[in-house]
């Protein structure tokens, strides 16, 4: 109460309404050791509902997190503050993810849930067990409405993720209004039915919550629901159980409120007895921890070459590129048919990459060939069948992403990359390194038409700050573009991959091609005499700028361009040796929208693009329809002064 009327904004009623339930699980159920926010086996608490960031900012506090002390509880959404208005993952230890967009946590927890049965598949023995934690979830209303929250928790149900438990604070309001304004389901038999086991307690009974709990934990073969009643801004009398307890509205009654519950005038205060509880209750979990490093130490001794494995879980070699043989120069495959041969060698140089397909592994081609299927059965596999679930997919992969344990993949079509966005997003504002193969990217799709023809998706996706797109232009690129996605930890990468076959590009060697994806732009052909025009292009149509350049002469030099964001990163100096300044006749190509070339091109330049949406014919066709062609880039370079 005391931080959201500080600041005059934020969330009071999950905090408030769930005060129980964060008391069962930070004071007496949730594994964890304030002291190693990190540790292996720690219980990982996502909260979906983000909004109510003072629930866990409170019980981090409480629990000894010295990332949240008394100070930054007081700057609750300040400028600089540990404490934002939704947790941020890296900002706070104690945050295992990013949330505000709702739902998004449900998500995280699945990918979560994922990445500790793979990690107990791989790295549990007979002798010793170091991976047996559960993922908690606190997740609301507004959470269960979400496509996304669904999508991963039918994957859950599936997979039969039982050391998953989310909480759903059911207060029976949303923002707007009461929750029956917006909804009707009967939510225990809707989980029931795709295969969760549910229970129903009272959230304000502390030993409900307490036995609903622990039959959760000894649950097999179901991740579990605990569905807790609760009263929104519980404390608030003028409000609580009403939407306008969801955000800050209930502040200016807070003083009434505090002498309602026994509380002094002194704000933000602690008792003493609190704080010798939960001093007492850290040396218990520290006990917990200490006896698990003992059982560490014994399977680090007993299993070397897996702990040496799970120690370099996070690592890529820096010579990945020279683990992917070269491609025969008289190769024309698509990118997606390359980015398949490509990722056989990095799957065996990263035991711990992941890869999945939504529902799309015969078209996407990045099934991880002898990783077999991860499965209820089989968490050691290292494919997972997402189904038709883009978004659900996206989430997951972040929590995986989140864990740190395995490097998650995911692939589908381009133009369902609007379906998986808000992940993306996320990914890239909370330096996540998941990898999207995307396949099927532009109007050489074809005959499936204008639906499924993603012309401004690139483009789209390329504003994204921290999102690094690459589409390749040959499988030489597509070869360094899925190095380079591997060797990036910092933010997400976006690999757009071709469906309609591309020739070799042997104007530059196998290294230039490779290493030119690196830098997200390079010379491709250069002028043999004095420079008078720049051909710019990615992907597929690079061909096409190679080919016009043949007939246009001596002085036109191509460059191909697979990563903006990686272009623009690199020293002026070499920006300004690709695409000297002096030459201002420039001509780009590029079967999408044209907003973002001409940053490159200029407004003495040209851009052949596509700033409409495609047509159903073959791709081929559709293409030259479009003015994708050799002889477009002639005619727009000879028309240039």
């Amino acid at each position: 109460m005391d931080a959201v009327h500080v600041c005059n904004s934020g969330h009071l009623g999950l905090p408030l309404g769930c005060a129980e339930i964060g008391a069962v699980l930070f004071g007496h159920a949730l594994s964890h050791n304030p002291a190693d926010a990190k540790w292996l086996n720690r219980d990982r608490f996502i909260l979906s509902a983000g909004h109510g960031s003072m629930f866990l900012y409170g019980w981090l506090h409480l629990s000894g997190y010295a990332s949240v002390d008394h100070e930054q509880v007081q700057k609750f959404r300040a400028l600089h503050s540990r404490t934002p208005g939704h947790p941020e993952f890296h900002e706070t230890a104690g945050v295992e993810a990013t949330t505000g967009p709702l739902g998004q946590g449900v998500a995280n927890a699945v990918g979560y849930a994922v990445s500790q049965k793979m990690a107990a598949a791989k790295y549990n023995t007979a002798e010793h067990t170091i991976f047996d934690n559960h993922i908690v979830a606190l997740a609301g209303d507004g959470c269960m409405q979400e496509g996304v929250a669904m999508e991963a928790i039918a994957f859950a149900g599936h997979y039969q993720l039982d050391n998953l438990i989310l909480f759903y604070d059911s207060n029976d309001v949303t923002l707007d209004a009461m929750a029956i304004a917006s909804q009707s389901e009967n939510a225990a038999k809707r989980f029931g039915a795709i295969g969760w086991g549910v229970q129903v307690v009272d959230g304000h009974d502390m030993e409900a919550v307490l036995v609903a709990y622990e039959a959760a934990k000894a649950a097999v073969g179901k991740p579990q629901l605990i569905i807790a009643k609760t009263l929104i801004g519980k404390g608030i009398p003028e409000v609580a159980g009403t939407a306008k307890a969801h955000g800050e509205g209930g502040a200016k009654f807070i003083a009434a409120a505090r002498k309602g519950l026994g509380l002094p005038d002194e704000h933000f205060f602690v008792s003493a007895e609190t704080r010798a509880y939960f001093a007492e209750h850290a040396a218990s979990l520290a006990k917990v921890y200490d006896a698990w490093k003992v059982t560490f130490a014994a399977w680090q001794l007993a299993n070397f070459d897996l702990a040496a494995q799970l120690a370099s879980a996070g690592e890529v070699p820096v010579d990945l590129l020279s683990k992917i043989p070269a491609f025969a120069a008289d190769s024309k495959i698509a990118t997606r048919k390359a980015g398949s041969d490509v990722l056989q060698p990095i799957a065996a140089a990263v035991p711990n990459f992941v890869g999945g397909s939504a529902d799309l592994y015969g078209s996407t081609l990045n099934y991880i060939t002898g990783g077999n299927d991860f499965t209820p059965e089989n968490g050691s596999g290292r494919n997972i069948r997402f189904g038709i679930r883009e978004h659900g997919m996206a989430g997951i992969m972040n929590g995986l992403a989140y864990d740190g344990l395995f490097r998650p993949s995911g692939a589908t079509f381009l133009v369902f990359a609007d379906y998986c966005r808000a992940s993306i997003r996320i990914a890239a504002l909370s330096g996540l390194a998941p990898i999207y193969i995307f396949t099927h990217d532009s109007v050489g799709v074809g005959e499936d038409g204008p639906t499924h023809q993603p012309v401004e998706t690139v483009s789209g996706l390329r504003v994204i700050p921290n999102l690094d797109v690459i589409r390749p232009a040959d499988p030489e690129e597509t070869a360094g573009a899925f190095a380079a996605a591997m060797l990036r930890t910092t933010g997400p990468t976006l690999l757009a991959l071709s469906r309609q076959a591309v020739p070799m590009l042997n104007e530059a060697s196998v290294q230039t091609r490779r290493e030119g994806v690196a830098k997200g732009a390079y010379i491709l052909v250069k002028e043999t005499g004095a420079l008078t025009t720049i051909l710019l292009s990615a992907g597929s149509e690079v061909q096409h700028a190679v080919a016009a350049a043949k007939v246009l002469g001596d002085g036109v030099r191509v460059v191909s361009v697979p990563s903006f964001y990686r272009f623009d990163l690199q020293p002026a100096a070499y920006r300004e040796e690709v695409l000297p300044t002096s030459c201002r006749r420039r001509v780009a190509i590029e079967a999408g929208v044209s907003a973002l070339w001409w940053k490159y091109v200029g407004l003495d330049g040209k851009v052949l693009a596509i700033d409409r949406f495609g047509i159903s014919a073959p791709g081929n066709k559709v293409m030259e329809i479009l003015g994708m062609t050799s002889q477009a880039v002639v005619d727009a370079a000879k028309s240039l002064v």
